[in-house]
């Protein structure tokens, strides 16, 4: 199997050398665009690109304001802010994601209880996460969702689009409604994906996205807070900012500010990248057919996206039959300079993170186990599939 799929993989790409796991794609637009910021001198928080960048992305996501940060941690931590979350809060989450979604509330002083994950999405799974309330939560006499034996409060529920695939939203809005919880989707990984023909992130209350070197566009680095209204849009950019007052010469400064402003620099890379979009999406979902019908009749199972949605496929990925068939498979590619791994440690396996509160997680303890990510950057010309 494994000398195959080194073949079929190298064959796809075209080349005997080096294989990474995923890298950006670029075309002429980028370096036009930021040029033309270098020009300018706006290369900092002020210029014309990072109004632009948030434009096109609330025009492709629908949401009513987008707000653009400078990493999709830094969204993600103003998203929780915005959603009331607090030093000492609890905020329901998966174990299997990547660390920048705890890492976002650890610097907030608020903590993570890890819930498992659906087979389907690989995303917080809504039957778990109402299981873990009903054992240990309550709704308090102001109908404050408070931890059993602790008293703690329970603020938030993040779910994160695993690789692009969405989670099922609406069993989890109900359950949220039902235990006075924000939906806060950390949506890192799925720009371009859709739940029931809705863009993810726009959702919950708030989404956070990442424009990461290794997403499906890249501005650098770079991040965009979803908001659900344009008036709460507007106070989450005053936030994101120094929190100044406008005025032609005065520093007033009427509350805290993250200073998590994106460069124009970085906007302008993501503006130019957005214009390529609906072709990644294309030649990323031609990947994942090819893959799937590579392993189609095997032991190994194609990770597809589930039937309510559709993915943006960000990152490929098999289960293993077993877990030496997945040792094999990462030693074997990567061996041959195709470059796989494996999914992340789960958070409760880290050390800031160990004693966190958590229900059962064996459908995460599996995937851990059993889970390979495969080469995923699109391929600039259309495959069969």
């Amino acid at each position: 199997m494994n000398d195959k799929l080194i073949t079929f993989i190298k064959d796809k790409y075209s080349t005997q050398e080096f294989i990474p796991l995923h890298v950006p794609s670029f075309t002429a637009k980028e370096k036009e665009y930021v040029s033309s910021t270098i020009d300018s001198t706006f290369v900092s928080s002020v210029g014309k690109f990072v109004d632009l960048f948030e434009k096109k992305i609330e025009g492709y996501t629908k949401t009513p304001k987008a707000v653009a940060t400078v990493n999709g941690t830094a969204a993600l931590h103003t998203a929780l802010y915005m959603a009331g979350v607090r030093h000492g809060d609890l905020v329901i989450t998966q174990a299997l994601t990547f660390v920048a979604t705890c890492n976002a509330l650890y610097h907030m002083g608020a903590k993570p209880i890890f819930v498992d994950i659906s087979m389907d999405s690989l995303g917080l799974c809504p039957i778990a996460l109402e299981e873990y309330l009903e054992e240990n939560a309550y709704l308090d006499m102001d109908g404050v969702c408070k931890k059993k034996g602790t008293n703690e409060s329970i603020k938030a529920v993040v779910p994160m689009h695993t690789f692009g695939h969405p989670v099922d939203l609406d069993k989890i809005l109900r359950i949220c409604s039902v235990w006075n919880l924000t939906l806060v989707e950390d949506a890192a990984e799925s720009l371009g994906s859709f739940y029931k023909g809705i863009h993810t992130g726009t959702i919950g209350e708030f989404g956070a996205l990442s424009f990461n070197g290794n997403k499906i566009i890249t501005t650098g680095g770079g991040g965009m807070v979803l908001c659900g209204s344009e008036s709460i849009g507007a106070h989450t950019k005053h936030v994101t900012t120094t929190a100044k007052i406008p005025h032609p010469y005065e520093f007033y400064h009427d509350e805290p500010g993250f200073n998590f402003r994106l460069p124009n620099i970085n906007a302008a890379l993501g503006c130019a990248q957005m214009e390529s979009l609906d072709t990644f999406l294309i030649q990323k979902r031609n990947l994942a057919n090819d893959y799937e019908s590579f392993f189609k009749g095997s032991d190994y199972i194609f990770v597809k996206e589930p039937n309510y949605a559709k993915s943006n496929y960000w990152l490929n990925a098999v289960i293993c039959p077993s877990v030496e068939a997945r040792e094999t498979m990462l030693q074997e590619t990567n061996n041959a300079n195709v470059m796989t791994r494996p999914v992340w440690k789960l958070m409760h396996r880290l050390p800031m993170f160990q004693n966190c509160y958590r229900g059962h997680l064996k459908n995460s303890e599996w995937i851990e186990a059993h889970l390979v990510n495969l080469p995923s950057t699109p391929i600039d010309k259309v495959y069969g599939s």
